[in-house]
């Protein structure tokens, strides 16, 4: 199993990786909103390339990410999102959500 990260790039990007599932889950959330908040890039990109497996708790990540965002006025896009996370989303209807670019 691939242990769960989230880290920032100088462009704005919000690398997550590994498994995103209700033991990782609360410790990203804390780091990625500490990541957020302290980021200059005028944008953010959520990059989910590195993600390897996740449950509903990766699209709650996504979801309090893009909160995050739109709270510290940045504009926001996903990149990557992976099947399982993507099929999640369309079975709570948040697809046009996350259609970001």
């Amino acid at each position: 199993m691939t242990e769960a990260a989230v880290r920032i790039g100088d462009a704005g990007e919000l690398f997550l990786s590994g498994v995103l599932d209700y033991r990782s889950g609360p410790d990203l959330r804390k780091q990625g909103q500490a990541l957020i908040k302290a980021s200059t890039a005028p944008s953010l990109v959520l990059d989910c390339s590195a993600v390897s497996k996740s449950s509903s708790v990766g699209l709650s990540l996504l979801l309090c990410f893009i909160r995050d965002a739109e709270a510290a006025k940045k504009p926001v896009s996903i990149s990557a999102l992976p099947d399982d996370m993507r099929e999640i989303a369309e079975v709570y209807g948040l697809t046009e959500l996350l259609a970001h670019p």
